[in-house]
């Protein structure tokens, strides 16, 4: 009987974790290897905006990138990831300081996950009086988890004044988060903190560093199309053009 228990059991955590619909408050999908893209959902305004974010299964543990941006999904996504994987979260990066990205760095630092953010992140945090990192790391560096090797960089201003990107040179990933729009965006979407100007000139270094990328994952929306980058580009330079119409 208590056999039987154990069973039903973990079919229930297996149907929690994978029997995942369209609703589902958490949502994750196999990239390639050891990737994979979970998406989670927000209300902005009254309208329910989906949040793409990215973790690694390494030999030392898991490396999140970027935290849930709904908080109810904070400690589902350790569960999940425990009950899929086997292995604990043992890193997780911000890429910049919006509440989508970095929202999460307190609850993660409070597990003993050791969380990370550029400088500039850390100021923003600061000055908002946010929860913040427990260590601030180069713009441009290299780390080496287990079987892993990733590149940290900062391209310069964008969508905000903090984004970063991460590349994974061996699968040709390139993790873009907020700093690249989805190929279906039909505008930049929120421009609170962007420096336009500067995200053309950013978008080019990155194109110019990680070459060929296989896969590019975008903060919101659809991310399978690899025109994102691009299109991102397109995007502001209409943008820029606009601007200097205008002030014709």
């Amino acid at each position: 009987m208590r056999k039987l228990a154990s069973i039903i059991l973990f079919l229930a955590i297996l149907s929690n974790s994978f029997g995942q619909s369209k609703n589902a408050p958490l949502q994750i999908s196999h990239l390639t290897g050891d990737f994979y893209v979970y998406k989670t959902f927000h209300d902005y305004k009254g309208t329910m905006i989906s949040a793409n974010a990215l973790y690694l299964v390494t030999d030392k543990g898991v490396v999140l990138f970027d935290a849930p941006w709904d908080q109810t999904q904070f400690q589902p996504l350790l569960d999940t990831i425990k009950a899929r994987h086997n292995k604990e979260v043992i890193m997780c990066f911000a890429t910049h300081s919006h509440d989508d990205r970095a929202g999460g760095l307190g609850f993660y630092r409070q597990k003993g996950i050791k969380t990370y953010t550029i400088k500039t992140t850390d100021q923003i945090l600061k000055q908002k009086n946010e929860k913040r990192a427990e260590f601030v790391i180069p713009n441009d560096t290299t780390f080496t988890v287990g079987q892993h090797t990733f590149h940290v960089y900062y391209p310069g201003k964008g969508h905000a004044p903090d984004n970063i990107v991460v590349w994974f040179n061996k699968e040709k990933v390139l993790y873009g988060g907020c700093f690249i729009k989805s190929a279906e965006a039909k505008d930049l979407g929120y421009l609170g903190d962007a420096d336009v100007k500067e995200w053309e000139k950013s978008i080019q270094k990155v194109q110019s560093k990680f070459k060929n990328p296989k896969y590019i994952i975008t903060g919101h929306d659809d991310w399978k199309d690899l025109s994102s980058l691009k299109h991102t580009l397109k995007l502001v330079q209409e943008y820029n053009a606009e601007k200097i119409s205008n002030k014709k």
